[in-house]
């Protein structure tokens, strides 16, 4: 029902943005151009303001690593050029690792093999490793280099709090794009300072890869837990806003559609009250997404495996258990 696909030229319009919502650690409000939530004149990345974590329609499950459903989701933006989108590139040869795929509630429509890895979030480890520890950066990896649009997230403890998240909408080569949002998200998320070494043992990374845009007529049209929004709407002063969450972010906080709608409007800047009327008028894109996690000890068992596989040459970095 007024349903559009949109590859291509239609996810031109497509910017980057920060994903989901940061849990409060003192009240408030949500406000305009909070942690969940960038307004117009942002383009190309934004940072994710998710302490929930980055999220997917589509999961797997590698070893102790969790990859469940749409855990969060990217925030707001403007419009950017966008290369059109992969429909189904080739996936990375991880035998080494278990492929105990768990796959959530409609995902990989069609049977379609998941394209998210684990060997990327170890890529990730990798890059951020070698950048904090001054080595080369490590060599080109050897999972699909087909273009999507991405999102890194860091998160960091035995709670997960969030320690950076930044992505974007415009489909990048996976091998460039995870280089450049693993240490964007780690150093210049502008909630938090630069990722540190001494932080390295307590992190988790999410990947996560963005798929199935469509165009809808009504902003009710998409599934709670299985799809990621994104709105377009004018402020009260008739600038164009845009703001957005991942797959899980309405689930994991119990909303319904017109709480994840509002709350997304607050994030995107929106101050006046909201009506249906205003609801009516926004301009809604759904999406799915695949995610993988995987902690920093899980990261170092698959490198002592597997010294070297992607192309480093520096010693193992050392485990150090929670304290």
């Amino acid at each position: 029902m007024g349903r559009k696909r949109c590859v291509g030229a239609d996810c031109s319009k497509m910017a980057a943005g920060c994903c989901g919502v940061k849990k409060q650690k003192l009240s408030g409000s949500p406000g305009s151009g909070g942690p969940g939530g960038v307004g117009s004149g942002v383009v190309g990345t934004g940072h994710c303001g998710s302490d929930l974590g980055i999220g997917s329609s589509s999961s797997v499950a590698v070893g102790s690593v969790n990859r469940v459903n749409g855990l969060g989701g990217p925030g707001g933006s403007s419009s950017s050029n966008t290369n059109s989108l992969s429909p189904t590139p080739g996936g990375y040869n991880s035998a080494a690792l278990s492929s105990n795929h768990s796959p959530g509630p409609g995902s990989c429509s069609g049977g379609r093999k998941m394209v998210v890895s684990a060997e990327m979030c170890c890529f990730c480890f990798d890059v951020l490793y070698c950048h904090l520890y001054g080595y080369q950066p490590p060599r080109t990896p050897r999972f699909t280099n087909d273009p999507y649009p991405l999102f890194v997230t860091w998160k960091i403890g035995r709670d997960k709090r969030l320690r950076g998240c930044i992505g974007t909408f415009s489909a990048m080569n996976l091998h460039s794009g995870l280089r450049e949002y693993t240490l964007t998200s780690a150093l210049k998320d502008s909630r938090f300072p630069p990722m540190t070494r001494d932080e390295l043992p307590r992190l988790f990374c999410s990947v996560s890869l963005l798929t199935n845009f469509e165009d809808v007529g009504d902003y009710l049209d998409w599934e709670v837990g299985v799809h990621g929004i994104r709105i377009e709407f004018f402020s009260e002063k008739g600038s164009k806003r845009t703001a957005t969450y991942l797959p899980e972010v309405a689930k994991e906080q119990g909303w319904d559609h017109i709480q994840t709608i509002d709350s997304l409007l607050r994030k995107g800047g929106y101050k006046a009250p909201i009506s249906n009327d205003f609801r009516k008028t926004i301009k809604l894109t759904r999406y799915r997404s695949e995610k993988v996690t995987m902690s920093y000890a899980d990261y170092i068992g698959h490198r002592q495996h597997h010294h070297y596989q992607n192309g480093i040459g520096h010693p193992l970095p050392p485990y150090n258990h929670y304290s």
